[in-house]
C-alpha cells in the first residue's frame, strides 16, 4: 500500500519540481531583460558621446539625428588633444596632483577617525559621531560662501590649498563607511593585541587596516572619481589657467563664435577614459567593499 502511494506521489513531485524550475528560468530571464534594458538606457548618453566625437561639426545637430558619422573622423581626437587652448599634458598633471593628494588625505584621515569611532571608548564618542553624520545633511551650496570667506581670510584663494587641505580632516560619508566595516571585525583580535602590549596605533596599522583593505579601496575609488570630475571647486578657488584640471580645461572649446562640440566630446571621452580603466581595475575590491560594509550596522 505504501509503495503504491509513493508511486502515485512521485509524478506529482516531478511536476512540481519542473514548475519551480520553469518559474526560476522565466524569473531570471525577465530580471536580466529588465536589467539589460536599464543598462542600455544608461549607455545611450555615452554612446552619443562617442558618436559625436567622431562627427564633423556640421553633423552634430542634424534633424533627424545621424547615428553613424559620415565620414568617421578619428582626427578629432588628435586635434582636440593637441589644441593649444587645451594643453592636455599640463591639465592631466594638475588633475592627477589634485586627485591623488586629496585621495591620500581622505583615506588616511577617514581611516584614523573611523577607528576611533568604531574601536575606542571615550566620553562623547556617540555624540561626536552623530554630529559627524549630521554634517552630511547640510547641502554643500549652503556652506559655499562661509568656506570661501574662511579660505580668503587664510589667503588660500587662488591656490590648491582650499581643495586639498580639508581632505586631511576626514569626510563624513567615508568615516561612516569605514566605521561600519571596522565594527564587523572581531574584538578578539584587538584584545589579543592589547594583551601583547600593542597600542591603538599598532593595532590600527598592523591589524585593522589590512582587514579593511576592500573598504579603503572603495573610499579611494569614490573620492578619486569625485575629485577627477570636480568642476565647482576648481572654478571657485583657482584663478590661474595654468592650474586648471581637465574638467575645467574643457571650457577651452567654448569660444565667442560657438562651441566646438565634436572636439569637446573627443576631449571629454579622453578625460573619462582613465576613470573607466580605474573602475574595471579596482572592480573586485569595489564590489567586495560595498557588499561587506553592510554586514553589521
Amino acid at each position: 500500500m505504501q509503495q503504491t502511494i509513493s508511486e502515485q506521489t512521485q509524478p506529482h513531485r516531478l511536476t512540481r519540481r519542473r514548475r519551480i524550475t520553469r518559474r526560476r528560468v522565466v524569473g531570471g530571464f525577465v530580471t536580466h531583460l529588465l536589467l539589460s534594458s536599464v543598462a542600455i538606457l544608461f549607455l545611450i548618453p555615452f554612446l552619443w558621446l562617442v558618436i559625436t566625437s567622431l562627427k564633423p561639426i556640421n553633423q552634430v545637430f542634424t534633424d533627424p539625428p545621424q547615428w553613424i558619422p559620415d565620414p568617421v573622423l578619428w582626427s578629432n581626437y588628435v586635434e582636440a588633444l593637441t589644441s593649444p587652448a587645451f594643453p592636455f599634458a599640463r591639465l592631466m598633471g594638475n588633475t592627477l596632483y589634485y586627485a591623488i593628494t586629496t585621495t591620500i588625505g581622505v583615506v588616511v584621515s577617514s581611516g584614523v577617525i573611523a577607528y576611533a569611532f568604531a574601536r575606542m571608548n571615550f566620553w562623547g564618542r556617540d555624540t561626536l559621531f552623530a554630529i559627524t553624520l549630521a554634517t552630511m545633511m547640510l547641502p554643500g551650496i549652503v556652506l559655499l560662501i562661509p568656506t570661501y570667506i574662511l579660505f580668503q581670510t587664510f589667503g588660500w584663494v587662488g591656490s590648491y590649498a582650499p581643495l586639498i587641505v580639508p581632505s586631511f580632516f576626514g569626510s563624513a560619508f567615508n568615516i561612516f563607511l569605514l566605521r561600519q566595516f571596522m565594527m564587523t571585525i572581531p574584538w578578539d583580535l584587538s584584545d589579543a593585541a592589547y594583551v601583547d602590549g600593542a597600542g591603538d596605533f599598532t593595532i590600527l596599522w598592523r591589524i585593522i587596516l589590512p582587514l579593511v583593505k576592500p573598504a579603503l579601496m572603495v573610499v579611494a575609488v569614490f573620492h578619486f572619481m569625485y575629485t577627477w570630475n570636480d568642476f565647482l571647486g576648481p572654478l571657485i578657488y583657482l584663478d590661474n589657467a595654468n592650474e586648471y584640471p581637465l574638467v575645467l580645461g574643457l571650457y577651452a572649446f567654448q569660444t565667442r563664435f560657438g562651441i566646438q562640440w565634436h572636439l569637446m566630446m573627443a576631449a571629454s571621452l579622453a578625460v573619462t577614459f582613465p576613470l573607466l580603466v580605474l573602475f574595471f581595475v579596482a572592480q573586485r575590491y569595489f564590489i567586495e567593499g560595498i557588499t561587506l560594509t553592510g554586514v553589521k550596522g
